[in-house]
């Protein structure tokens, strides 16, 4: 009588292999499932309004007849006239601002990483986190109480004779700063820390200089962030309403206040789907500006592991 020899009886580990075999031939669970509400959500909250902005931006419908044509007449009075202005307005101050605020935010950024102290590194971030949150009405209001016709530092520096206007192209500028420099501040200051000791040292013991370090490997290294953070302010500034409404109105031009007047009907008639056609010109360049943003953030992010 032959008995069989231990190894050759079947075990657990065999069972367990076919049974792990049975299972690496199901079919995997759908990850995706459960991101579903959340698909659902976004296509309620924004695929319909952006369906029914463009529907409305490539429609016109009769008065008379009550048929409804596609026509592109909307979107070409959109890119002409004072609409156009308006359109280059935006893009100008916000381009200009941003620029602005990129290099300030560099700076201040700069000197906070460096900094030996914790508290304050802590408070410069706390504070940016507030004040790069902090807009429309209330800001308007505490720059009129503060840079205004009768504000307070307007009167002490006496402004009013230097030219300085707040209600204009440049006071703009200086509101938009306020709150695009802290949003600067808080996205650069991580790619910041990124920047390794051990490549100062190594470029320093080399016998290279300190603008040498940062014009061969500090800011190459750091160009995908910070061309990011620009984009991300242009597109904040370009989106920026309530504090331009509260403050100049029309007297400077800008895609967003034309929006306004549309909607509330201070147009010809016949061009009320002109704020549509706007608005899509917006999305647009939102979409473009977000375009140049998320490929420059995975190549910053490879570089600064």
């Amino acid at each position: 009588m032959t008995v069989p020899h231990p190894s050759a009886a079947p075990g657990p580990g065999a069972a367990g292999s076919k049974a792990g075999g049975r299972t690496s031939r199901r079919r995997p669970p759908r990850a995706w499932l459960g991101a579903l509400p959340l698909l659902v959500f976004a296509g309620l909250c924004f695929g319909l309004p952006a369906g029914a902005l463009l529907y409305g931006a490539l429609t016109r419908t009769d008065p008379v007849a009550g048929t409804t044509e596609i026509t592109g007449e909307h979107l070409a009075r959109s890119l002409r006239g004072p609409y156009l202005t308006s359109l280059t307005g935006s893009v100008e101050l916000s381009a200009l601002t941003a620029g602005l605020a990129t290099v300030l935010g560099v700076l201040i950024a700069q000197a906070v990483v460096t900094s030996r102290r914790g508290a304050l590194r802590g408070a410069v971030l706390t504070a940016s986190g507030v004040l790069a949150n902090f807009g429309g009405i209330p800001l308007a209001f505490a720059f009129v109480a503060t840079l205004g016709i009768s504000g307070v530092v307007t009167e002490i520096g006496h402004l009013d004779a230097l030219g300085w206007n707040l209600y204009s192209f440049t006071g703009l500028t200086v509101i938009y700063l306020y709150f695009l420099i802290p949003l600067m501040v808080l996205v650069v200051v991580p790619a910041l820390d990124g920047l390794r000791p051990q490549w100062r040292e190594a470029a320093l013991n080399t016998g290279a200089t300190t603008w040498q370090f940062w014009r061969h490997v500090g800011l190459p290294v750091l160009a995908p962030s910070l061309l990011g953070g620009f984009v991300l302010l242009f597109g904040s500034a370009f989106a920026a309403h309530a504090t331009a409404a509260a403050l100049v109105g029309g007297s400077v031009p800008l895609v967003t206040l034309k929006i306004a007047d549309a909607l509330s009907g201070n147009v010809l008639v016949g061009q009320e789907n002109v704020a549509l056609a706007l608005s899509l010109d917006m999305i647009v360049i939102a979409g473009l500006v977000m375009a140049v943003y998320l490929p420059l953030q995975r190549r910053s992010s490879r570089w600064l592991r």
